[in-house]
């Protein structure tokens, strides 16, 4: 592992200078593209990969988290009342704490475990799969509050695992009938959208954000702009630096920071357009395992990294 650099200060925004664009605030996920593409990712990836038979098995959970959407029902986006008050109290439109799963996200659920059972997977798996077909709507609705609080517990990591895919499915769809302009900041590593915290920040390459940060958060998937040398977990731009696998192409990074003894994944979207948020997390393992034998602690949150 090498230290590539360190900065003491925020910066790396576009201005509004002349002709340079001001990027937007927030990027709403788009869930028809969004788990086909993560599919093909994580099979990319497996390939000489240790980890080469999890990410198989997520490449597959991701392919049924895809072809479920064509038979869910149309789900409710909040109305102009609750993004009015959520906006005037800093609150995400999207309820995290009060979530009561409704017809849709019921259907979320029982159409993956459906799909996804068909698919290969180790015997702790199915089981895991069995437990969660058999759980009575109380039962899901606990787990569900579980992952949603980042609460999952150890002992049951395997079936809060499908039970997160859902509601990755479920809020996906949610933000991506969000209007980016009622979102606005709500905190450092806070998602505008539902209040999750980021999987991994990106430098986004795309039209009028180029080179720009932007938080992605691991339930939605929306993303939302964020200062280049900044901590996601405490805000601080003092202490700042990063560090990569030797030979890594300087394509994924971990930002850490000494002020709060956390790190984050940063992913260099500007180098590499085929990188994504959850696959790449997961397949760099390996450098969560180098930065945390420094003695600090993962800020950012991936359900389907618990159990490492």
């Amino acid at each position: 592992m090498s230290d590539v650099g360190s900065g003491g200060a925020a910066g790396g925004e576009l201005g509004s200078l002349g002709n340079i664009a001001i990027p937007p605030f927030a990027v709403r996920p788009d869930p028809e593209a969004l788990f086909l593409r993560r599919s093909d990712r994580f099979r990319a990836l497996a390939d000489g990969n240790p980890l080469k038979p999890y990410l198989i098995f997520l490449a597959d959970l991701a392919s049924a988290q895809h072809w479920i959407q064509q038979e869910l029902p149309p789900v409710t986006a909040p109305g102009p009342e609750m993004l009015a008050r959520a906006r005037t109290h800093g609150m995400p439109p999207l309820d995290r704490q009060g979530f009561v799963p409704d017809a849709a996200c019921t259907a979320t659920l029982d159409r993956l475990l459906a799909v996804f059972a068909d698919c290969e997977m180790p015997d702790p798996a199915r089981a895991a799969l069995g437990s969660v077909v058999a759980a009575d709507p109380a039962s899901r609705t606990v787990m569900m509050r579980a992952v949603l609080a980042d609460a999952i517990p150890v002992e049951a990591i395997a079936g809060h695992v499908l039970v997160a895919a859902a509601l990755q499915v479920h809020f996906a769809r949610l933000a991506a009938r969000l209007d980016t302009a009622s979102l606005s900041a709500l905190g450092d590593g806070v998602c505008p959208a539902c209040g999750g915290r980021p999987v991994v920040s990106l430098i986004a390459e795309r039209h009028g954000a180029n080179a720009a940060r932007y938080c992605v958060c691991a339930l939605c998937s929306t993303q939302w702009s964020y200062v280049r040398i900044k901590c996601t977990a405490c805000g601080s731009t003092k202490g700042i630096s990063y560090q990569e696998i030797e030979g890594g192409g300087g394509t994924i990074k971990a930002e850490t920071c000494s002020e709060c003894g956390s790190y984050a994944k940063v992913l260099h979207h500007n180098k590499d357009t085929a990188l994504d948020p959850v696959a790449d997390d997961v397949a760099t393992l390996g450098l969560d395992l180098l930065v945390r034998e420094t003695g600090l602690r993962r800020a950012s949150t991936n359900p389907f990294m618990l159990s490492f």
